[in-house]
């Protein structure tokens, strides 16, 4: 959730620290610093609260030089978001700074042990315990002194140390939380995530749980806890710089949600061969195949794919899906099923409670399945076997391309699977691409419906099978951005409860899009049409049975109906965004929210 950056070169380091920083951005955050240490080898200091901007405006006030830095930006978990708690934090003689990313569990005990060696502490946060206790085992070896230290931390952890003693070198270690080394000419970078590296190098290495590192200028060594040097090759990045930029967009949101018709293409195309057949890994296909019971989870977005998912599978394939949120998967008593296999959806690779989930099946024994977008990512490391996503870098908080590639993903899994029609469905899936474009297209009729409904203090979204869980991402979506209360409900829940709330205040999104079950969406809606609510109804060209009934109808190009939700979701992104911008919020960082959940 916090983002942490490092430099060591030949440049000066705060320009690049502040840069890296602000392509971490999107991570979420309440205050951001870095620590640079000077010519002279003293440790300066510059943190406060609020945006990046204030940080920038601190340095240039009161510039800080030097080749070694650190930078963090803030999400707060122990102590209120102040200057005082704010990253990097130091030990009482300000020769040791850290920046951290997690969240220390055993904190109380470790501030309990250094108060009593007359330690003194500057802030409530868990992190400024790794400083002191840092400074405790240092005698003139600052990786001993790291290793020591998180061999006696319990929680999650990405670190990283710099020591006004030993100017030359920068230290980092984790476990549970993401960190990927850059290594450039003459210079080595740290990050929570690859966009700010992008700008200085495309090679790469992953920092694996319980491993530490010592990075200079020219070179990295990676250790074990137990001082064994660790072998790591480097990995190339494919991305562009392009595409961790707005390009023109007002907004990163707008341009990833308009990248989805490429993002779809680009996830599709390694799934197929020549003559345009489906094409798996064998070893995937044999496992996949293989099941006769599907879990799949993830949290969030991720859990929503999931949810479709389960739908498309069972009905396509006749193979029962059990569908567990992540942070409930790994605290229940999970019963195995004969021949089950678990997919596990993430866009960062780096949820916690889903590589905590994992972690729990593994143990298990059951076989796990990774769908991801990012590369090296813990997950992708961890699980059995891996499916990656081809989004591309996604910027803003709120998933729009990554969430489509994942159910693109999905959908592709069920054709595999499935019993009949399976030409049919490929037909399908090689359509969404173009299908996604002709619908963005049209995007203006959204953004003048959001203009005049934006106001709306309540919005349902409701449909019945794949239209009902496609509402749960719907409505999250709004929310997250637009701050508006928004709830999804299963159609026919409608008149079990829901239905008290429906008021002149009221706006309904249904979702239409299983001809079998138009009748009953149409008196669904005329019930809360009877109520005062305004009703927009997203449904396929050609339908006309709620042309009497809806104030607005949103048509998509025609698919498979066990596809739509890929069409019918990006109708729901538009509307989010524009209802966001209407308000003026920024939809790229949404308030309290984060972009990589890494703590629990």
């Amino acid at each position: 959730m916090c983002g942490i950056v490092g430099y060591i070169g030949n440049e000066v380091s705060s320009p690049i620290l502040l840069d890296a920083l602000r392509r971490l951005e999107y991570r979420g955050y309440d205050s951001a610093g870095i620590a640079v240490i000077s010519k002279e080898k003293n440790l300066q200091v510059r943190k406060i609260k609020g945006r990046l901007s204030n940080l920038e405006l601190l340095v240039e006030q009161n510039p800080v030089e030097g080749s070694c830095g650190i930078g963090h930006t803030r999400w707060a978990t122990h102590g209120e978001p102040s200057d005082l708690n704010s990253h990097p934090h130091t030990d009482v003689s300000q020769s040791i700074a850290v920046v951290h990313n997690g969240i220390i569990e055993n904190h109380g005990q470790l501030r309990t042990w250094l108060e009593k060696h007359q330690v003194s502490f500057a802030s409530q946060t868990d992190s400024e315990v790794i400083a002191h206790l840092i400074d405790f085992h240092y005698n003139g070896d600052l990786l001993l002194a790291v290793r020591e230290s998180v061999a006696r931390l319990e929680g999650s952890y990405a670190i990283a140390v710099v020591c006004k003693d030993q100017p030359d070198i920068l230290v980092v270690a984790r476990k549970d939380s993401p960190l990927v080394i850059g290594r450039a000419e003459g210079a080595t970078l740290i990050a929570s995530d690859v966009p700010p590296l992008l700008s200085h190098t495309r090679e790469v290495q992953y920092l694996n749980d319980l491993e530490v590192a010592v990075l200079s200028k020219d070179s990295v060594h990676i250790y074990n806890l137990e001082g064994e040097e660790l072998s790591r090759p480097c990995e190339t990045i494919d991305w562009d710089m392009e595409a961790a930029e707005k390009c023109g967009y007002e907004h990163f949101m707008l341009k990833e949600i308009c990248e989805q018709p490429k993002a779809l293409g680009d996830t599709l195309r390694p799934k197929l061969d020549k003559q345009g057949k489906l094409v798996f890994p064998p070893d995937i296909e044999s496992l996949i195949k293989g099941a006769s019971h599907l879990l799949i989870t993830g949290c969030g977005t991720a859990y929503h794919a999931a949810m479709v998912a389960s739908y498309v599978i069972e009905q396509v394939a006749s193979i029962p899906v059990e569908v567990v949120i992540a942070s409930e998967l790994r605290y229940k008593h999970h019963i195995r099923k004969e021949g089950e296999v678990c997919i596990l959806i993430s866009q960062s690779g780096e949820t916690a409670d889903t590589i905590a989930a994992l972690r729990m099946l593994k143990n298990l024994g059951i076989p796990t399945f990774a769908i991801t977008n990012v590369v090296g990512c813990t997950l992708s490391r961890e699980a059995d076997k891996v499916m990656y996503t081809n989004a591309g870098p996604e910027i803003a908080v709120a998933s729009t391309k990554a969430f489509t590639t994942q159910l693109l993903s999905l959908f592709a899994l069920a054709t595999l699977l499935a019993k009949a029609e399976q030409l049919v469905l490929l037909e399908a899936l090689q359509q969404l691409p173009s299908q996604a474009q002709r619908l963005l297209d049209r995007q203006e009729d959204i953004q003048r419906f959001a203009a005049n409904q934006f106001n709306k203090t309540k919005v349902f979204f409701m449909g019945r099978l794949v239209d009902y869980a496609i509402s749960l991402e719907s409505a999250l979506k709004l929310k997250e951005i637009s701050y508006t209360h928004s709830e999804a409900f299963a159609a026919g829940e409608l008149k079990h409860g829901p239905i008290a709330l429906v008021d002149t205040s009221t706006l309904v999104v249904a979702l239409c899009t299983q001809p079998s079950l138009f009748a009953k969406m149409d008196s669904n809606i005329k019930e809360v049409k009877a109520r005062g609510a305004t009703a927009l109804v997203i449904t396929f060209e050609q339908v006309h049975t709620f042309d009497e009934t809806a104030d607005m109808i949103f048509r998509i190009p025609q698919t498979h109906p066990l596809f739509s939700p890929i069409l019918t979701v990006m109708v729901s992104q538009l509307y989010a965004y524009y209802c966001s911008v209407q308000k003026g919020n920024d939809p790229d960082k949404p308030r309290n929210l984060a972009k990589s959940v890494t703590v629990e």
